[in-house]
């Protein structure tokens, strides 16, 4: 009876050994795309500060500024764009941007385009209604795909598709700290009243054919790059969460493997001492 509990102890413990020499591995290998994903988001954040910029001066600095990126209109129907991970293991990366999300929707009449498999899956499971399939992998998404889906929201949002258009994302914290956010992106918040208070405070600058031919050819940009600077953003998470769920794995097999350790010596010891008194016994007979 002993000999078979050592048996099964040991065939545990090797499991266990096997189990958390993957999670070392897949923990090195997060903290190396962490480190990339990482410098990535602070090198795009840059990029659609100074675009945001450029559209706030053109707003406020023009009298005669008009464009349907800046008209609110009632909102019947919103947009998500949705960018979760390609797989899991990531601790709640996943299941918390999907709380998030179910909360800010909370039922509303919403259409999806979702970046990542996980977030396609999510919203096959629901069946709710996707704009467009074309980015199941979110590693495989660069700036060009980011430029075209900012294109296609731009338009169905001048069409009147949806009213609202918001980006549901991961924001990178820290190593240990990672947030779901939901970004408003579309229409853009203007101000007419405070337009007309500070158009006296800046330089009247000229647009070539008009300040609204250029605002709404640069808004398409802008959306872009909130995307991909959105995606830089959760992928620098994902690995985080992954390597943080991972190490946590490799330090929980470690204590298993302490622990099977420990009953395996307490049998083996039983079954020496359980030889030992059979030795005797036999002796004394």
């Amino acid at each position: 009876m002993a000999a078979s509990s050592m048996k099964d102890i040991k065939l545990r413990m090797k499991s266990v050994e096997s189990t958390m020499q993957i999670t070392k591995a897949m923990e090195l290998v997060a903290s190396s795309k962490l480190r990339r994903a990482k410098l990535h988001a602070e090198q795009t954040r840059p990029y659609f500060t100074t675009l945001h910029q450029t559209l706030m001066d053109i707003c406020y600095g023009n009298t005669d500024f008009s464009s349907p990126y800046v008209q609110k209109r009632e909102v019947k129907k919103r947009c998500y764009v949705m960018i979760a991970g390609d797989r899991g293991l990531a601790g709640g990366y996943n299941a918390n941007l999907f709380r998030a999300m179910e909360e800010h929707r909370a039922g509303a009449d919403s259409v999806m385009l979702p970046i990542g498999k996980k977030a396609v899956e999510y919203c096959q499971r629901r069946k709710l209604p996707i704009l467009t399939e074309d980015y199941a992998l979110a590693e495989d998404v660069q700036m060009d795909d980011c430029a075209a889906m900012a294109k296609l929201l731009c338009q169905s949002f001048c069409k009147g598709e949806f009213d609202e258009l918001e980006i549901v994302y991961t924001n990178f914290v820290s190593m240990l700290s990672q947030q779901p956010a939901v970004l408003k992106t579309l229409p853009l918040n203007y101000d007419r009243e405070l337009a007309k208070e500070e158009k006296g405070l800046h330089n009247l600058t000229l647009y070539e054919p008009s300040s609204e031919a250029v605002y709404n050819a640069i808004v398409p940009e802008y959306v872009a790059g909130l995307i991909y600077g959105a995606l830089a953003e959760s992928v620098a998470s994902e690995q985080g969460a992954r390597r943080t769920a991972m190490d946590a794995a490799s330090k929980n097999a470690s204590e298993m493997i302490e622990d099977l350790s420990l009953h395996y010596n307490r049998a083996r010891q039983a079954a020496i001492t359980q030889e030992i008194t059979e030795i005797v016994a036999g002796a004394e007979a």
